[in-house]
């Protein structure tokens, strides 16, 4: 489990196809990383494969490739990184899975001062069920607050720290995006589709 609170950002360097899947290679921060640890990978819930000195290694699915942005990961590009939470650990952001439900694709951004209004859309149909405004949503692995929810997309507004600390800061207009619905919501949800 995680929060959605970033560590830091990570670069990766190295990204290696398989007979099905990839491996990825990431530079970071971390110096005690282990074997078999859950670490959260732009919001993808990844587990740690192999470890070099700053470096470590990530197997990736082909679902977990069909359902998220990985593909798009290139040598250079930059990602999120957050370890999985420890039970002493502040709780700060939502709860976060790591199980990216939905690719989203960033349709507008506009600033307000130094707050930046972003519209997210083109989910699967019936996703926006899950979204409610003040409601919590996971995107690239950052916790976020949704800010308004129409019939076809919703604004998160980010806030400087965010935008310092994060990759969301350079995104653009037409990229795609890992979204995580709240933890919550799913289950409220399917509950009542039983009721």
């Amino acid at each position: 489990m995680f929060t959605g609170i970033i560590d830091h950002c990570g670069q990766i360097i190295a990204v290696e196809k398989q007979t099905v899947g990839l491996r990825v290679w990431i530079l970071s921060e971390f110096a005690d990383l282990q074997l078999g640890e859950s670490i959260a990978v732009d919001g993808i819930c990844l587990t740690v494969a192999s470890i070099d000195d700053m470096k470590f290694a990530c197997d990736i699915s082909p679902e977990t490739l069909k359902i998220t942005t990985a593909n798009d990961f290139t040598i250079g590009c930059h990602v999120n990184l957050e370890r999985a939470m420890a039970l002493t650990d502040r709780f700060g952001g939502h709860v976060v899975t790591g199980h990216v439900d939905a690719k989203g694709t960033l349709l507008q951004c506009s600033w307000q001062g130094e707050f930046l209004l972003m519209t997210i859309g083109t989910l699967p149909i019936g996703a926006l069920r899950y979204f409610c405004r003040k409601g919590s949503v996971t995107i690239n692995g950052v916790s976020l607050t949704v800010n308004a929810v129409s019939n076809h997309s919703f604004d998160l507004m980010l806030i400087p720290h965010t935008l310092k600390f994060t990759t969301l800061g350079a995104l653009v207009v037409g990229d795609q995006l890992n979204v995580e619905y709240d933890y919550l919501a799913r289950y409220v949800v399917r509950q009542l589709e039983y009721k």
